[in-house]
This record gives structure tokens, C-alpha cells and sequence, in this order.
């Protein structure tokens, strides 16, 4: 994918689509993603790292929920990237990156990512652009050695909603006793730097695209769900994966 301009990518479902219709085939996927999360597991010849980029309210955790939650615990795990710690500092900055990245046999899921240091810090000021760009080609390479080295099938979707959606879901923390716990006041300000992140997204987009970005509409959650749901079916039948014989 190259030249990506997000505000020229709909946020929403295609037209036509009817939403229990779409609800339908993604349960059944999932009951066929479980299946074949059981082939990978069994056969150990491949891992799945899927990386989940959005803005804040994007859907991240609802996507890894909804999608990956009824799969086998036992073969999926979740990494959550915050701010690095002091000691996570006093290393390259995909130290803590590659510490994570699954094994054979494993799904595992990033909910933000190494992409953060070339996101969130250019915003901010505390990533200057020579650095950004050494970063990038560092990311490029990094996830050429998992591919290559390791057997590894990396997914990476942007959920992209539109700032209208984006401030309904950010208020919604405000009122919803459900979502009250989500509340981050800072959240706020971050969706004020809108115009930055879409420019420094739509540059990595560009410039780390060895394995291609999944733009994925995201202002309807049973859309999206199906997107990355039909995305993950695919890429792991591809892998054509077949159940190891009794062990001599």
C-alpha cells in the first residue's frame, strides 16, 4: 500500500451492507478461526503477530475482545504497550518489542505497538525526524527477521474512525457507568493533535509497508470485527496447515 491519504479512506462499512447479515458470517469465521488457531498450535510451524494501531476510541480493545476472545487462551495472548519504563529506556526501543513477539505455535496481539515510537513521540516532540526515520527502517528490518527467521505471518490494521465518532465514544466515557473507567482526561487533548497523528500515520503508512497496512473502517464495530475477522481466516488458511501424525 503506498500513498495512503486517510481522509480520503471511508470510516464507515461499504454501502449495501446489511448488519445482521455481516454479524452472521463473522461468528461463524470465528468458529472456523478456532479450528485452525488448533492447527497452528499442533502443527508449531508458524506464528501470527497481529499489530493493532488507532487513535484513542478507535475500537482497539473491543476489536481484541470480540475477535480473539473466544479463541483458545491457551494459544493467544495480548500485549498492551504504555509509556516504557526506566528500564525499557536504558534499551533500543524495540527491546521490549521483540521480547514479545510470538512463538511458534502462538498468536499474540499487540494493542498499540512498536509503531508507538514514531507515533506518539513525533506528536510530542520527543522523537526528532532523523531518529523517526532511522526507527522506521529499524521496524522494517525487525519485522523482516520475524517473517524470515521465525515463520512469522504479521497483520497490522489501523482502525480508522472519524473524529466525529471519536469524540461521541470520548464522551460517552463521561456518562456511561460501563465506560466511566476508560476515562482518561488526556484523551482529550491528544484528540485536539488530530491533523498531526493523521499526518505522521499516513507517513508510516507509507514508509513501513514491506508488510502492508490493513485500513480498516472502524465507526461501526460489527464492521470492523468482520474486517479483521475475514483478515485473520485468510492469512492462516493460506498458510494450508496440517495436523502433525502420532509422535514415535
Amino acid at each position: 500500500m503506498a500513498n495512503v491519504k486517510l481522509s480520503s479512506i471511508s470510516t464507515r462499512a461499504p454501502k449495501g451492507l446489511n448488519k445482521e447479515k455481516i454479524k452472521a458470517k463473522t461468528a461463524k469465521m470465528l468458529l472456523e478461526l478456532d479450528e485452525l488457531q488448533n492447527l497452528l498450535i499442533a502443527e508449531n510451524k508458524h506464528a501470527l503477530l497481529v499489530v493493532i494501531q488507532g487513535m484513542d476510541a478507535s475500537g482497539k480493545d473491543g476489536a481484541v475482545r470480540n475477535v480473539f476472545g473466544s479463541l483458545n487462551p491457551l494459544g493467544v495472548s495480548v500485549k498492551s504497550y504504555k509509556a516504557p519504563t526506566a528500564e525499557e529506556l536504558s534499551h533500543d526501543f524495540l527491546w521490549r518489542i521483540h521480547a514479545n513477539a510470538p512463538s511458534k505455535g502462538m498468536i499474540r496481539i499487540f494493542n498499540r505497538s512498536h509503531y508507538e515510537d514514531i507515533l506518539i513521540t513525533r506528536v510530542h516532540g520527543w522523537c526528532d525526524d532523523d531518529t523517526a526515520k532511522k526507527r522506521m527502517k529499524a521496524i522494517n528490518d525487525f519485522e523482516e527477521l520475524l517473517t524470515d527467521h521465525n515463520n512469522t505471518v504479521i497483520l497490522k490494521f489501523y482502525l480508522h474512525v472519524s473524529q466525529k465518532e471519536q469524540q461521541e465514544r470520548l464522551n460517552e466515557r463521561l456518562h456511561d457507568p460501563r465506560k466511566m473507567w476508560k476515562y482518561n482526561e488526556n484523551d482529550f487533548n491528544e484528540a485536539k493533535l488530530w491533523k498531526k497523528y493523521m499526518n505522521y500515520y499516513e507517513e508510516c503508512f507509507n514508509t513501513c509497508n514491506k508488510i502492508p497496512w490493513q485500513i480498516v473502517p472502524s465507526d461501526q464495530n460489527w464492521y470492523k470485527e468482520y474486517f479483521i475477522a475475514k483478515e485473520v481466516l485468510s492469512v492462516l488458511k493460506n498458510l494450508k496447515m496440517q495436523y502433525p501424525g502420532l509422535k514415535k
